[in-house]
């Protein structure tokens, strides 16, 4: 299913963009050395159940995981990258730590992620791996307008991962949301310009460039669901909801 939203329909989506931005804002400013994985996933409840809010995750079973998921949040740590759920682990500095955060409000949904370095800057390559995430996800919304094609996001993304020197995996990727979380279409982290669904004004896409320092497979945690580095090595990602406009791409999960 792809939704096309009105005007109107995009405007009531406002709200719940600010809030999954604003949420992981709070989320990562609370987080520290000794701060438990299970600790975020009640704050992240507390805020959902305030703001009146309803979790994406809680209930979520796709065929790919083990579910139902149980949890609000996904916290990737270290060579965790995408799903990673919440357990039992206090955050170390200088891990490298991904909060991946989608609720519905008012009946629609926005989907975001964040990584950081747990209390310390971080070194050079893991700033290079959040700031490549973050400059593919900038580049992947710059590409995005109507009339413009899947292919020439797929396309910006890539260009910037493969241009850092990273194997991309297109398994995993950004896709569609509205009423629900995960609606077509996909969007790939590399691909072809000028190829796939031609976007419209209206359309709202969660955008998320992720990579793995080395490698580009990926393998299953015991618990069904984290999605790890073949290799061990460190991962990252970076995520936005966006609006098709007549103008371009506008960002919603900005904090408010």
């Amino acid at each position: 299913m792809i939704q096309v939203l009105s005007p109107a329909q995009v405007e009531a989506a406002r709200p719940v963009g600010r809030f999954v931005g604003s949420t992981l804002a709070q989320l990562r400013e609370r987080t520290g050395p000794g701060t438990n994985l299970l600790d975020i996933d009640a704050w992240a409840r507390e805020l959902i159940a305030r703001a009146g809010a309803v979790s994406c995750y809680v209930d979520y079973a796709p065929s790919f995981g083990r579910g139902p998921f149980g949890k609000v949040i996904c916290t990737s740590v270290n060579d965790a990258v995408l799903h990673g759920l919440p357990h039992d682990y206090a955050l170390r500095a200088g891990d490298l730590l991904t909060l991946d955060f989608a609720v519905s409000l008012n009946g629609w949904v926005a989907d975001a992620a964040v990584s950081f370095v747990v209390g310390e800057q971080p070194d050079a390559a893991d700033q290079r791996l959040i700031e490549t995430t973050r400059r593919a996800l900038a580049a992947g919304i710059a590409a995005a307008g109507p009339g413009k094609r899947i292919g020439d996001i797929s396309h910006a993304i890539g260009t910037v991962l493969t241009g850092a020197g990273f194997r991309v995996n297109t398994e995993f990727g950004g896709h569609g949301v509205g009423t629900t979380m995960h609606q077509d279409p996909h969007v790939p982290n590399n691909g072809r310009p000028g190829r796939g669904l031609t976007l419209k004004p209206g359309m709202l896409l969660a955008i998320e460039p992720w990579v793995m320092a080395d490698t580009d497979r990926l393998t299953v945690d015991r618990d069904g669901w984290t999605l790890r580095s073949s290799t061990g090595c460190r991962t990252a990602h970076s995520e936005h909801t966006v609006a098709i406009t007549r103008a371009g791409a506008e960002i919603l999960t900005q904090p408010a």
